[in-house]
């Protein structure tokens, strides 16, 4: 096992991964940039090392800092948590070059599922079913009008190396892809360095079901349940739950099964997640995320696996040391992302934390990085804190969730908890009757 591991990330996930390795006699090694001296990951590692100012491409992204930081503290291996590096194949390569080890995927499977034309083309090859779309990227408007007429419209112009939205747009004819195309592709390059994107049908009303994954590489795969990330504003996922409302048991099984058998035959290594799309009794592959989940904790609840430790004994070599026969998931869990916004605007709200106070009690979960007097700083993604809670069946879970968000108290800033309280009393999210564009007409209906 290792005796030390650098965490080269910040906020809630650094300190989800600092608190893993504690629990496993790991020391470790913060990294951060100027702004971030104070962070509680920070106050609580055992080593750190300041790698730049507060812009990301000077500090997080900085590769030559984070392994000069983790050469000075003899560092065993390199954790790079979730965003910024975590799946940036050549990071991952070069870590290994420099006699680290990469805690998660190979940088083959990386760069692989990274490019989601050619992980499309990789999963179909293994017998799961994807969105129809374009035999490869389009690169004018008459290859993406050609490509349109034989999908059928409405289409989804995407970006092949992205995520989160960017470099997404809709056309719904002709002339509005002729449009959006310029702009996806310049918003593709802007973000991801690659202006290619490729076409896709649109569905209209689809859910967005991902299902977790962790395997050793020795052929051992697992599967640990699916779930339901429908709940989304512009393709940024808001709040997850499992088992997904919408999937009867046999179809979770059958999902889980599709999954684990596609990257037992992959030879993947690690944790995972394989996102689809669900409608009509139908799922369709739409990418593969080759890293730890935000939402991984409601996941951790039901199936009683901490995933980062086991990511972590993984990228030591250790085996699974469990079947698929051996996992029970029990109960339900919803995960809540809670973002210094404005809850009804959604525009960025950084500042001084003058009151904190997290909810508790049976079921309830807080994964976050603030304190009182914490600064939340306007360099990074705006999440700062998940509440996480569980019940034995939907209904308690539905029932835990309004109590724990009244109690939270985040003072001096403004964020989303009012958002997620409308939403718990919102009687289509309490019948589970939603799908990926319902929020957006929800917001909509209050404004």
């Amino acid at each position: 096992m290792f005796e030390k591991v650098l965490i080269a990330n910040r906020g809630e996930i650094a300190l989800r991964i600092h608190r893993a390795c504690r629990e496993m006699g790991i020391k470790t090694v913060a990294v951060h940039s100027t702004v971030d001296a104070a962070a509680m990951n920070v106050r609580l590692a055992d080593e750190t090392v300041c790698i730049g100012p507060p812009a990301a491409r000077d500090s997080y992204l900085n590769v030559a800092a984070i392994l000069s930081a983790a050469t000075i503290t003899a560092a065993d291996a390199i954790h790079p948590g979730l965003g910024f590096l975590s799946e940036n194949a050549d990071f991952a390569a070069t870590v290994e070059e420099h006699g680290f080890t990469f805690i998660g995927p190979s940088p083959e499977h990386i760069r692989l599922m990274g490019n989601k034309l050619a992980a499309k083309q990789a999963v179909r090859n293994l017998g799961i079913p994807t969105v129809p779309g374009s035999q490869g990227a389009v690169r004018d408007v008459a290859a993406a009008e050609a490509a349109a007429r034989a999908i059928g419209y409405p289409v989804l112009i995407k970006a092949t190396a992205g995520g989160g939205g960017r470099g997404m747009k809709i056309a719904h004819d002709g002339t509005e892809l002729a449009r959006m195309l310029p702009l996806a592709q310049r918003e593709a390059a802007s973000f991801f360095r690659s202006g290619e994107v490729y076409l896709e049908r649109h569905l209209d009303r689809p859910r967005h079901i991902e299902v977790q994954i962790l395997a050793d590489g020795r052929g051992e795969v697992v599967h640990l349940g699916e779930r339901d990330c429908s709940l989304q504003r512009s393709h940024q996922k808001v709040l997850e739950e499992t088992p997904s409302p919408a999937l009867s048991r046999k179809q979770s099984e059958r999902l889980g099964s599709l999954a684990a058998a596609a990257l037992r035959e992959l030879g993947y290594r690690s944790t995972g997640t394989l996102e689809f799309l669900y409608q009509d009794g139908e799922f369709f592959f739409i990418e593969m995320n080759t890293r730890l989940q935000v939402e991984h904790p409601i996941t951790e609840m039901v199936s009683g696996i901490d995933i980062v430790r086991e990511q972590i004994r993984i990228a030591a070599g250790a085996p699974l040391g469990y079947r698929q026969a051996d996992i029970s998931l029990c109960g339900h869990a919803i995960e809540c992302r809670i973002n210094a916004e404005n809850p009804d605007t959604f525009a960025p709200c950084p500042g001084r934390v003058s009151e904190y106070h997290a909810p508790g009690g049976p079921g309830v979960r807080v994964d976050s990085a603030l304190y009182q007097g914490y600064e939340v700083p306007p360099f990074y993604d705006s999440l700062i804190s998940k509440l996480i809670v569980y019940g034995k069946t939907r209904n308690e879970c539905l029932m835990r969730l309004p109590r724990a968000l009244e109690e939270y108290v985040i003072g001096g800033i403004e964020t989303t908890i009012p958002l997620h309280q409308r939403l718990a009393a919102a009687g289509e999210f309490i019948d589970g009757d939603y799908d990926i564009h319902w929020l957006e007409r929800f917001a909509r209906d209050r404004t």
